[in-house]
C-alpha cells in the first residue's frame, strides 16, 4: 500500500522543499531592496581557501569579544546570551557603531538598527562572515576595510560587498 503512495509524497516533498528555497530567496530579495545600508568595519583574517577557491573569511571589528568585556574582563562574555541583537547607529558615513546588545528585538530608539547574531566558542557571529570573489582577484580584496550590509527591520543581513578605506565598493 506504501509503494502505491510513495510517488505522490516524494512529489509532495519536492514541491514543499522548492517552496521553502523560493520563499527564502524572496526574503532575501527583500533585504536587498529595502533594507538598511550600513558598513562595519573589518578585522583581519586570512583570505584564502585553497578547497573552496578564492574567498575571504570576513571577522567584523565591532563582534570581536574584547570589545564586550567588562569591568570584569573575559568572564564578562559569558554574561552575553548565545543568541540575540547587536543595536547599531550609523555615523554621518554610514558606519555602524555599537549601542548595546539585547536578547529581544524590542526595545528599539530612533535611528537604532537590529542586528541578529549568536556567539559560539566565545565569538560572536553576525551571519555575513564569507565573501566570495573571482579566483585571482585576492589583491584587490586584500584592501578591503569594511563589509557593506543591508539589515531588514528584523535584523536580517545581507553582505552586498566590501568598501575601501575611501567608502568606495570594491568590484
Amino acid at each position: 500500500m506504501l509503494k502505491k503512495y510513495k510517488k505522490y509524497i516524494l512529489f509532495i516533498n519536492l514541491i514543499l522543499v522548492l517552496l521553502f528555497v523560493n520563499y527564502a530567496v524572496f526574503k532575501k530579495e527583500q533585504t536587498l531592496k529595502k533594507g538598511n545600508f550600513i558598513l562595519l568595519e573589518l578585522a583581519p583574517v586570512d583570505p584564502r581557501s585553497l578547497m573552496q577557491g578564492d574567498y575571504m573569511r570576513l571577522r567584523y571589528k565591532i563582534a570581536q569579544i574584547r570589545n564586550f568585556r567588562g569591568e570584569q574582563g573575559v568572564s564578562e562574555i559569558e554574561k552575553i546570551p548565545n543568541k540575540g541583537y547587536l543595536v547599531l547607529q550609523k555615523n554621518a558615513n554610514n558606519i555602524g557603531e555599537k549601542i548595546r546588545l539585547q536578547k529581544k528585538i524590542n526595545p528599539l530608539y530612533q535611528g537604532e538598527i537590529p542586528l541578529k547574531y549568536h556567539k559560539n566558542n566565545r565569538q560572536i557571529y553576525l551571519g555575513a562572515e564569507s565573501y566570495f570573489f573571482q579566483e585571482g582577484n585576492s589583491d584587490k580584496y586584500q584592501k578591503a576595510k569594511y563589509g557593506g550590509l543591508k539589515i531588514d527591520e528584523k535584523g536580517n543581513s545581507v553582505l552586498v560587498g566590501l568598501y575601501d578605506a575611501d567608502l568606495k565598493k570594491i568590484n
